[in-house]
């Protein structure tokens, strides 16, 4: 006699590296989804991170007698240490943060276990490789602890790792716990991001790559290796997007069993009169800097681009988003002027005193000349001979400059690529140019010095986003741009780029608020000339056609939040439950190696 199984979880473990860690956009996958998960599994949801920053994680809210029983046994039975309580998002779930630092000086041992377990090659590893694994392997043990010592046995437990930091603890669980169902899920492959990092051309040639043979070439065999076998290892194996998915089968060696695409979370972005009111006081802001930056008054009716995330050079397009701004510069009908932001964070000593001081006192910055090329000057350029190393001195042009055109100080702006790649381009800052960038290179979290507003609350003062990303697996960027209604333009190599054409059906550009351009190893000028066209055809809407395409952008998003993308998890934990009690219903034939 059959018996259905009931494929649900009654428990759901889930660890990363970025839970209470604000890292990247691992952060905004896992903390907007937590308040959907949160109302289907309530408080059966234990999310599980390090422990990085003791008392003054700013994320996390702290209860003492949350599993103080449990945790106690654990750190006498196990010398495991970890603080509970909730994290400070929608939905306030409970999290398990671990100090794992005391199990750093057993990493060895570790790594010849997995070695000899799964065939983890760990002989190479270096840099984050340790403390990741190390982490993982702990956060292993304490679900091990919890699922034993609260007798979890007759329950559906499955145990959720993010990215190869935690792969160790996928391995750990299958060997330790079994009957533990095992999610894994690459956000992006080590490879995948690594060959685009290094200027290798990944899409033209991906089904001729060996991932093994590359990940020796570029000294990625460690991390390589653990993300390979944790996705062989694993009931089930998802990815975040039909581009990653490619990545998989080449890479590592497995199709996904669910594509799990990213949702959003739009329950704290204002609305109506409030939305009206945040976007006057963003764009007020950011014309303000732009004009303190600029040292002459900029257009009130100006068309403000933004462009942000990681600082991936080539990988985010940002290569791409300046020579496409130096493109438009050059065209014939540009009629408004057009302000580009570039906000990424890079090596920075703090906001540049001159610009900040202006702000303060509401007076403008004195001219300088109005070309950046060589050795000249810019508008509002500060000289900072003095900045350079002496040995540098003789073979530098003294009149080095803090590049005004940047709203933070570099610690090295000579030899950073967007600094450099401006320069390059001798982009016109005279007052009649019509087009003109600005570098943003602090975190945007409040109190940068400059702007002193949250990413969020500049991003809705925005007329039109810009992510032409060469590498970019799902693409939360473009994705926040228009469930701010604010329309973006993106590319055919983001996974949101494509998920959105799916939806747009080939219509009209910005027919649901985003416009895709076409971009492989080959076409960089043509896409240079697509945005360049899209953005001068964009600037001449009129505010009755701007506001329907922010309101088909707003209507996109609404298709792209949790509330719809949820699905895609609950399939993903169904399949790795059915795939555990297959898997523990037939006879023991050895790990995958």
């Amino acid at each position: 006699m059959q018996i259905e199984a009931k494929l649900t979880p009654d428990y759901l473990f889930e660890t990363s590296w970025e839970v209470c860690n604000k890292v990247g956009g691992i952060y905004t996958v896992l903390s907007t989804r937590a308040n959907t998960l949160q109302q289907l599994y309530k408080d059966r949801v234990l999310f599980i991170g390090p422990d990085l920053q003791g008392d003054k994680n700013p994320w996390f809210i702290e209860e003492p007698d949350l599993y103080k029983s449990w945790r106690e046994h654990a750190r006498v039975n196990r010398g495991l240490k970890v603080r509970a309580g909730r994290w400070d998002v929608p939905g306030n779930p409970v999290v398990l943060l671990v100090q794992f630092e005391p199990f750093l000086q057993w990493k060895n041992n570790i790594y010849a276990q997995m070695w000899t377990d799964f065939g983890v090659d760990s002989l190479s590893a270096y840099g984050d490789y340790h403390e990741s694994t190390v982490f993982a392997y702990t956060a292993g043990m304490i679900i091990e602890s919890f699922y034993r010592f609260h007798h979890l046995e007759t329950e559906n437990v499955i145990a959720h790792f993010n990215e190869w930091m935690t792969g160790a603890g996928a391995l750990y669980i299958k060997k330790h716990v079994p009957k533990v169902a095992t999610i894994f899920t690459t956000h992006a492959t080590s490879m995948g991001r690594s060959i685009a990092g290094n200027n290798l051309p990944l899409y033209t040639h991906l089904e001729a790559y060996d991932g093994d043979q590359m990940a020796s070439t570029l000294n990625m065999v460690a991390k390589h290796s653990i993300e390979k076998k944790a996705a062989l290892n694993v009931d089930c194996l998802t990815t975040v997007s039909d581009i990653t998915a490619r990545e998989c089968v080449q890479f590592l060696g497995r199709q996904p069993d669910v594509v799990t695409p990213n949702g959003f979370e739009k329950g704290f972005i204002p609305t109506g009169k409030a939305y009206d009111e945040a976007r006057a006081r963003a764009r007020h802001t950011l014309l303000n800097v732009a004009e303190k930056a600029l040292g002459h008054p900029v257009d009130r009716d100006a068309l403000l681009v933004g462009t942000s995330g990681r600082y991936e050079y080539k990988n985010k397009g940002i290569d791409l988003f300046i020579d496409s701004m130096k493109r438009l510069q050059s065209m014939k009908g540009i009629e408004r002027e057009v302000i580009a932001f570039i906000m990424v964070p890079a090596w920075i000593k703090g906001p540049r005193e001159a610009l900040q001081k202006a702000l303060a006192e509401g007076v403008e910055i004195a001219s300088g000349q109005t070309t950046i090329s060589g050795e000249k000057t810019v508008a509002g350029t500060e000289v900072i001979a003095e900045a350079i190393a002496p040995s540098d001195k003789e073979t530098r042009p003294r009149a080095e400059t803090a590049f005004s055109f940047t709203t933070h100080e570099l610690v090295e702006p000579w030899n950073d690529a967007v600094t450099k790649h401006i320069q390059r381009q001798g982009f016109s800052y005279a007052p009649g140019s019509r087009v003109k960038i600005l570098f943003v290179p602090s975190y945007l979290n409040g109190d940068d010095g400059i702007f002193n507003l949250p990413y969020y609350d500049l991003l809705i003062g925005f007329d039109l986003s810009l992510f032409p990303s060469y590498y970019e697996p799902w693409g939360y960027t473009p994705h926040e741009s228009v469930a701010f209604s604010i329309p973006t333009i993106t590319t055919s190599l983001s996974g949101f780029g494509v998920w959105a054409e799916q939806q747009d059906k080939g219509k009209s550009p910005f027919h649901n608020g985003v416009e895709i351009i076409h971009r492989n190893d080959e076409n960089y000028a043509e896409a240079v000339e697509a945005i360049a066209s899209v953005i001068r055809d964009f600037s001449l809407k009129s505010a009755t056609q701007v506001t329907t395409i922010k309101r088909k952008a707003a209507k996109l998003s609404d298709q792209a939040d949790w509330a719809h993308f949820i699905a895609h998890y609950q399939e993903a934990y169904r399949k790795a439950l059915h795939n555990s009690f297959l898997r523990l219903s037939r006879p023991y034939t050895g790990n995958v190696r």
